[in-house]
């Protein structure tokens, strides 16, 4: 392992998540390639203007329709989901509870919502603790950490979701114990906001039907949600010296999945539990929940982890986005290539780095993303399929479908 790749790699995520606690809050919302990623469940989306959107109600992810049209009111060569949808968003924060089975484990979260506009309230901005919307209540739910959700919540959840965020949990230096206890993090909040939702919520959120993202550190929790397994076996085969495949995703820079964890698997292992770690196969078992219907990972990481046959278990619908700059890039890209799921896409933003998410317009059109991906797995929302597809991207220079050729 090269110790100084490790070290300025995960430099640069820390740089950009203490950028993001430095400016953002709660409040503060946020070239077209080689084709090489298959349409969203075979989806063949085309943009006529004729259909007028249904209603955003809970349902379950629809069958793959044959076409899809974008409705009459959104513009099909635009960013439409960029823009703020019909719901104004409050949001509550410390929301608190113990996981007893880790070890009374603290998981604290912040809950984003469709809300009614607060007297003299812009509604430019999140409104603390306002009033809820039950309009169109349930709302299926987003999950991710709260670093991701302060900069695309405040737009997603206005076009019709619930975003429950887990606070606290951020980057780290070096692969440790927090590569299994942040993706449960994320699932006990998933059963918090089930079993016992905020005061004054209930009744807002369908969570039966969820979807993950995150960015970055985050990125690896999407996929470890995805229904991707660790693969013991591979990766400390890795450890200390990468096979050829591993070596060609790591550039001039490497991830902060180092071999920490392989000086002590035991021990390692022993954090995640037999319940995670026991299998016939040799893989450990999906951390997921069937609630749990779709993944969109951003920049993430995890092949040495995965591997190709961990990585071959994921079979939620999947949505990777990563910048062609941006040295996590090749390994999103083959993490995509060894996917199980059929139903998957990887948009590609041609030419930004990693610290793209910290750049506003970036942040909007990867809430456009969000909107579009998750309304159509988690709302039903066919006419979204349009707005994620390769007819859009093709519309768009500053993106590629799949891995653009060369990068």
């Amino acid at each position: 392992m090269n110790r100084s790749r490790s070290v300025l790699v995960t430099c640069v995520i820390g740089v950009l998540l203490v950028v993001s606690a430095c400016t953002g809050s709660p409040s503060s919302p946020g070239a077209s390639g080689g084709a090489v990623a298959t349409t969203p469940a075979s989806v063949t989306p085309t943009p006529p203007a004729t259909q007028e959107a249904p209603e955003a109600t809970p349902t379950a992810a629809p069958t793959a329709p044959t076409s899809a049209t974008p409705a009459a009111t959104l513009d099909p060569t635009s960013y439409a989901l960029a823009e703020r949808g019909p719901y104004h968003v409050g949001y509550r924060a410390g929301l608190t509870a113990t996981d007893a089975s880790r070890g009374d484990r603290s998981v604290s979260v912040t809950v984003w919502y469709p809300a009614e506009l607060p007297p003299g309230f812009s509604g430019d901005t999140a409104a603390v603790n306002a009033e809820p919307d039950r309009g169109g209540a349930p709302y299926p739910v987003i999950l991710s950490s709260t670093v991701i959700a302060r900069r695309l919540a405040p737009l997603v959840v206005s076009h019709g979701f619930v975003w429950v965020s887990v606070d606290g949990i951020d980057t780290y230096m070096a692969a440790n114990p927090e590569m299994i206890q942040q993706p449960r993090d994320i699932l006990f909040a998933l059963d918090m906001v089930a079993s016992s939702p905020p005061a004054g919520l209930q009744g807002m959120a369908d969570t039966d039907h969820a979807g993950v993202t995150g960015y970055s550190f985050d990125g690896y929790n999407t996929y470890a949600l995805s229904g991707a397994r660790i693969d013991p076996e591979y990766y400390l085969a890795q450890c200390p010296t990468p096979d050829a495949t591993t070596e060609a995703i790591l550039g001039d820079q490497m991830s902060a999945f180092g071999c920490g964890p392989a000086k002590d698997w035991d021990a390692f292992a022993a954090k995640a539990g037999a319940a995670i770690t026991m299998s016939d196969d040799g893989l450990w078992q999906p951390m997921t929940d069937p609630r749990i219907r779709a993944v969109m990972p951003m920049a993430g990481e995890g092949w040495w982890l995965f591997g190709e046959r961990g990585l071959a278990a994921a079979d939620r619908p999947t949505l990777i986005i990563a910048a062609t700059g941006d040295d996590l890039y090749a390994e999103n890209a083959l993490m995509f290539d060894h996917l199980g799921t059929q139903d998957k896409a990887f948009i590609s933003f041609v030419g930004p780095d990693h610290m793209m998410i910290l750049d506003p317009e970036m942040q909007a059109r990867i809430a456009h993303f969000a909107a579009a991906f998750f309304g159509y797995h988690l709302q039903g929302r066919e006419d979204l399929a349009w707005f994620f597809s390769e007819g859009f991207v093709s519309g768009h220079e500053e993106l590629g479908w799949g891995a653009p050729a060369g990068q």
